[in-house]
């Protein structure tokens, strides 16, 4: 299982991308404190990772907290085979979130451009309604 990379753990601590970054944050928390039924019928429950998890929830911005949680969870997912297949859809889902990370290159070359351009990264639901030029 590949780490969970540490932006996206910051993304999900401090709520980045709404209500899903919430969402996804609140089921880590949930898969990482473990099934209370799974505790009470006699099974063990890891609690690797809780302690890192307490900490991002503290200082969600942490890079260093972050990383330390990715080492937790990919240990714990190590040892419970349960807990790998239920973060690897955790991490799946996580996949949406958008983190900032990536880099952006914008280029206009040659010719003559006319109208409204715009630089950035990650653009959805934008409508130019620009007259046509005659």
């Amino acid at each position: 299982m590949d780490p969970i990379s540490a932006s996206v753990l910051v993304a999900a601590a401090s709520g980045a991308g709404g209500e899903m970054g919430r969402q996804l944050w609140d089921s880590l928390r949930r898969l990482v404190r473990g099934n209370p039924a799974d505790e009470a019928a006699g099974s063990p429950v890891l609690v690797t990772g809780e302690a890192e998890l307490a900490s991002l929830s503290e200082t969600p911005h942490d890079a260093e907290r972050a990383r330390a949680l990715s080492e937790a969870l990919s240990r714990r997912a190590e040892q419970d085979p349960s807990f790998r297949a239920d973060l690897t859809q955790w991490q799946q889902q996580a996949q949406l979130l958008r983190t900032g990370d990536g880099d952006t290159t914008n280029v206009i070359s040659g010719g003559s451009q006319r109208g409204p351009v715009v630089q950035g990264r990650d653009f959805s639901g934008i409508n130019f309604n620009v007259p046509s030029q005659e």
